[in-house]
């Protein structure tokens, strides 16, 4: 059922093309309209990917469609704009579901709901303007509706349009709905209100779509994610307790590396092709796993650390934090950080950055979703190529 929210009372039907394409600014490159785009390139994540402006006199068309693909639950799929974003359009993900939202003089509209999007399939998704409604239509099927109607004598509609992917062109502050912008997907194929101009991109190049996708966090070897442990419960008896699911095989570089509140670099985990090994370090003391393993459990416990590849933990490793660390040691790491993808506070050189898939990460057993951290934006949060 689709969930409606208005933040005031009448208004104008909210006439505008929500896609189109462009005319090309100069030192921008140009980008076919039914090109394959990544959204989650890297950039400002509330700066559009491309963009495109267009003289409203010229749509003949109030209807566009294009395939979009994504494991992400939340982001910025599209933007449009009249009166320099004095009235605008989005359409994004918010936990999974599509949410329309829509300003228009003196009314502010949002409406989410229909079947999740983000299950890694390619959808077919259709915005128009009927009359005094707004619809997407999913895959062939009704997705969201928002009518608005204002008491208000209707203008005469000119000017320029703006369009965006992957971003917005107004001040965040403006949304109803808050959500994180950065999109790990793809949009392919669009068809934009029967116009066949490029879109302007600022990038050089704009980043590729993997063919295939599964579940995961993809990290390149270009960066890392950094989460305060502060953020987190931490029980002293249950202690603090982190998860790694992936073909440690296939992995290479620093898994995780943890520092405590004195900014002190007390474990890491850390994957080799090359010796096919999995070093574990705590302080001064070191383990070696093979590299075969498929998951990896870390506690951090009150006096020790407990390192397991089985669910049941037959196969632990225990570190003693040591007489100097109690009782004061859990504390430590409660007040610290952790990264997952690289070394902390070791910059790009040194940081061994690591390169390949995670399929799942937990902390306190619960799914760990990256896009909460502070991360490069290589880092693929929600996919992975399969």
């Amino acid at each position: 059922m689709a969930v409606f929210r208005t933040a005031t009372a009448g208004g104008l039907l909210f006439i505008m093309s929500l896609m189109l394409l462009g005319r090309r600014v100069e030192g921008e490159k140009e980008v076919a309209g039914d090109s394959v785009v990544y959204l989650g390139q890297e950039r400002d994540p509330w700066r559009p990917l491309i963009r495109t402006t267009v003289n409203l006199v010229e749509i003949r068309s109030i209807k566009s469609s294009f395939q979009f693909r994504t494991f992400d639950p939340e982001g910025v799929i599209f933007y449009g704009d009249t009166k320099n974003g004095e009235d605008w359009f989005i359409l994004s993900l918010k936990d999974g579901h599509a949410l329309m939202q829509i300003s228009k003089e003196d009314v502010l509209v949002s409406v989410t709901g229909g079947r999740k999007l983000n299950d890694g399939k390619w959808h077919t998704l259709e915005v128009s303007n009927k009359g005094k409604f707004v619809t997407l239509v999913v895959d062939g099927s009704p997705g969201l509706e928002v009518g608005m109607q204002s008491k208000q004598t209707q203008e005469v509609i000119s000017g320029q349009l703006r369009l965006a992917l992957g971003g917005i062109l107004v001040n965040k502050d403006k949304l109803i709905v808050e959500l994180d912008p950065q999109m790990d997907g793809c949009v392919r194929e669009g068809s934009w209100l029967n116009l066949s101009v490029p879109w302007e991109a600022e990038a050089e190049e704009l980043w590729l779509c993997h063919q295939n996708i599964q579940p995961g966090s993809y990290f390149s070897g270009k960066g890392l994610a950094v989460f305060n442990t502060s953020v987190f419960s931490i029980d002293e008896d249950q202690g603090f307790r982190l998860e790694f699911w992936g073909d440690f095989s296939q992995l290479d570089g620093t898994v995780l590396s943890v520092k405590s509140s004195q900014e002190q670099l007390m474990f890491t985990a850390v994957a080799s092709n090359d010796t096919k090994e999995v070093v574990l370090t705590f302080k001064e003391q070191r383990f070696t796993l093979e590299n075969t393993i498929k998951r990896l459990l870390v506690m951090f416990l009150k006096d020790s650390v407990k390192v397991a590849e089985r669910e049941d933990e037959s196969d632990a490793v225990t570190f003693l934090a040591g007489a100097e660390s109690h009782p004061g040691y859990l504390t430590s790491v409660r007040g610290g950080r952790f990264a997952v993808g690289g070394l902390l506070g070791e910059g790009v050189i040194g940081s061994r950055f690591l390169t390949g898939c995670l399929e799942k990460v937990q902390v306190q057993g619960k799914d760990l979703d990256l896009d909460l951290s502070v991360k490069h934006m290589s880092v693929s949060s929600h996919s992975c190529p399969a």
